[in-house]
């Protein structure tokens, strides 16, 4: 098997914090002939017609569209690349996935897409087990890929290796070949930092692995998520180590929270 070729180091998660000032007003008087500072309840409150002045509320976080305070909150700070992956329900094995990139001032944008996708054969969960067909809801980072064809111009870690040739068919009857052409391994159950071929599983066996985004072969999956060919390409040549990159995904309703 080729050696598993790195060409970046997984960034690091950060974390930012978000402050606003507190704006005090005071009121003029006539000049005595020895000033007296004005108690410090007078100080606090702020003087007639100046209310926006003194409004120490901060301005609420940016939010990536469809993403809920919940969901939002579990994006790292760091991160500024999103991949917004949404079922339209719970049994759903239909998808929409959006690329969101964080501008500078904070605000997210959409980047890339949206682009239609396949889930698992019966919708999604938030407790995978092996063989359930359903995929896992949640925010996960993402930060290898590889595929049996060469690297497309990847940025992220990229491993060309023949063992990501699969064959038989899908659910539909469909051919699987050429599915792991492209993958991009979701940090779902794996060790990060490693081939999307590794087989380490920390939660145990039980709990499922091997979730990627990999090439459409047009139907529903085990627990991945699939991407047309030309749309993964895309995705896996935008994705950036340097954004420390996650993959959100789930049911609209459930995004929402």
């Amino acid at each position: 098997m080729p050696a598993f070729v790195r060409k970046g180091a997984p960034a690091l998660l950060g974390a930012g914090t978000l402050c606003a000032a507190l704006l005090l007003t005071g009121c003029a008087h006539p000049e005595p002939s020895a000033p007296t500072p004005p108690p410090a309840s007078a100080a606090a409150k702020p003087s007639a017609g100046n209310a926006e002045a003194t409004d120490a509320r901060p301005a609420a976080p940016p939010r990536i569209p469809g993403l809920g305070p919940l969901t939002q909150a579990r994006v790292p700070d760091g991160t500024t690349q999103a991949v917004v992956v949404t079922g339209a329900t719970e049994n759903s094995n239909t998808a929409v996935v959006t690329l969101h990139q964080r501008a500078p001032g904070g605000r997210w944008y959409e980047a890339g897409g949206p682009w239609p996708a396949h889930n698992a054969l019966k919708g999604w969960t938030n407790d995978h087990t092996a063989g359930d067909l359903r995929t896992p809801i949640g925010v996960y980072r993402v930060g290898d890929a590889g595929g049996r064809l060469p690297d497309p111009g990847a940025r992220l870690p990229y491993d060309e290796d023949p063992e990501f040739a699969i064959s038989g068919t899908g659910f539909l009857g469909e051919s699987l070949e050429g599915s792991f052409d492209y993958v991009i391994a979701i940090d779902y159950n794996r060790v990060p930092g490693r081939t999307p071929l590794d087989k380490e599983r920390p939660l145990g066996a039980g709990k499922g692995g091997g979730v990627w985004i990999h090439v459409d072969h047009g139907g529903p999956t085990q627990a991945c998520v699939a991407l047309g060919r030309d749309d993964l390409r895309t995705l896996l040549v935008a994705l950036d180590p340097a954004a420390e990159p996650v993959v959100v995904m789930g049911p609209a309703r459930e995004l929402s929270r």
